[in-house]
């Protein structure tokens, strides 16, 4: 039977057993009635039974056909309005479909797989995942890959009318779904081998990325809401309820343009995976460095705002004792400053290697008020949680340096990177630094991103400073 007619029959089960207890009215049912209506009651808990089966299958098939559409058919860009006309939920089929494919992703691990899985099913004011599916399914088709190996390495490339197709819709397409200014110029960086979606921490020496709160955007600027939360209390029985609500911020964290010039030697012409795994690793490096930088002293500028930068003058900021000396007391009270909820839910700090070796020496020099130990890894670790290194952050002794030592919930730091960086072929790096400038041997990509970070709740940090006295 069709889900139509056992719906159809469950119906007339319905309708039968009414009639029955109609005729019945107020009296026992007949040995005949009695013998129905079990046969009824049999006959319903079937007829369910087959009903949800045949819903399962329903919906099996049409997710297979989904996926079969998404696994058998590859989206094609020479059709200008194809990828366009898919449904957000085609798209992310679609796109998951790509990332299924080994020859395509063989040059990624698993943590970077899962993280382009992730932002496809992302759906938030921010984040719309199936703008990135769109972005995946046009750089990483056959044409647009072979196109943007020639545009970033051949001086004079000629593209196939099919190639030059793919990148038109590319162009298309992100100037269709742009907010705000769009970057001029440049070609799209490949979805599966562009930083500003594939990078992790795992992949990347800028500790900011495993630390602070990190949200691809599609948008401009990340806009959200942010509370330090709600205070709970006892009432006796009857007794009235206080107003208890919180106080909701809005915070905003705008999307800045970082560029990047990047050489490379002539010898970055491979097949495409090795190809691939060279430029990520290229284009990479540099970004993730600059970064490091500006989340720690950016002045929000043109520019990210730094943890230290966003801390300074606020009420998370707590001075040492005695200027230029950094003891004990200072990392118990600055630990002790940091509100309990919060010490819970992160803890972990930062400083640079300078800071770092002072305060080892203090755990070394007064066992009986510890602050340092070692794991087997060789990880320093203090007050029980990791500490990390970042030399962008001042040393010991630097006349009133903000920010020696940093810890707390570092989810109240966010990030918001904006998905897909673009590049362009500088043809010849010169050698000036004789009379006249001679090729090196070498070419160059100029790079930009667009990228912002914030602290959207300081009450969630506590930094330590020199107080300059």
């Amino acid at each position: 039977m069709t889900l139509a007619e056992l719906r159809a029959r469950l119906e007339e089960i319905a309708t039968e057993r009414r009639e029955i207890h109609e005729t019945a009215g107020e009296d026992a049912l007949s040995e005949d009635q009695t013998t129905r209506w079990e046969e009824l009651d049999a006959e319903e808990t079937t007829v369910r039974e087959q009903i949800t089966a045949a819903e399962r299958r329903d919906r099996a098939e049409q997710s297979r056909q989904r996926y079969g559409v998404s696994l058998l058919e590859r989206v094609d860009p020479d059709d200008g309005t194809a990828v366009r006309d898919l449904s957000a939920a085609q798209a992310r089929d679609r796109a998951r479909a790509v990332l299924d494919r080994d020859d395509d992703t063989q040059h990624l691990d698993d943590t970077q797989r899962q993280r382009v899985e992730r932002l496809l099913r992302s759906a938030t004011r921010n984040a719309r995942g199936d703008q990135l599916a769109r972005r995946l399914l046009l750089t990483e088709h056959p044409h647009y890959r072979s196109a943007f190996r020639k545009l970033a390495t051949q001086t004079q490339p000629v593209l196939t009318p099919e190639e030059a197709r793919a990148v038109q819709a590319l162009a298309d397409e992100v100037r269709d779904m742009s907010i705000g200014t769009p970057s001029e110029g440049g070609y799209g960086v490949p979805v599966l081998i562009d930083p500003t979606i594939i990078l992790t921490a795992q992949g990347s020496p800028n500790d900011f990325w495993n630390l602070a709160r990190v949200e691809q955007i599609t948008t401009n600027e990340w806009k959200g809401v942010s509370s330090e939360g709600v205070s709970w209390q006892f009432r006796a029985e009857g007794a009235a309820a206080s107003d208890n609500s919180p106080t909701l911020a809005q915070p905003t964290v705008t999307a800045h343009r970082a560029d990047g010039y990047i050489p490379y030697t002539y010898e970055v012409h491979d097949d495409y995976p090795g190809f691939a795994a060279e430029m990520m690793k290229l284009l990479g490096a540099g970004y993730s460095e600059l970064l490091a930088e500006k989340f720690t002293t950016g002045t929000g500028t043109g520019e990210p705002t730094g943890i230290i930068t966003a801390l300074a003058g606020t009420a998370s900021e707590v001075d040492t004792a005695t200027a230029g000396v950094i003891d004990v007391g200072d990392v118990n009270g600055l630990w002790e400053a940091l509100p309990i909820r919060y010490r819970r839910t992160g803890g972990q700090w930062m400083s640079s290697t300078n800071v770092n070796n002072a305060i080892q020496q203090l755990g070394a020099q007064n066992d009986a008020a510890f602050t340092v130990n070692f794991t087997d890894d060789g990880v320093p670790v203090l007050k029980g949680r990791r500490t990390h290194v970042n030399d962008y952050m001042p040393p010991l002794g630097d006349a009133a340096a903000s920010g020696l030592l940093i810890t707390g919930d570092w989810s109240n730091y966010l990030i918001a990177q904006r998905a897909g960086m673009s590049i362009e072929l500088v043809p010849h790096v010169f050698d000036t630094s004789g009379a006249q400038g001679v090729p090196t041997g070498r070419r160059a990509w100029f790079a930009w991103a667009r990228v912002g970070a914030d602290v959207i709740n300081p009450a969630g940090l506590r930094m330590l400073s020199d107080d300059g006295a």
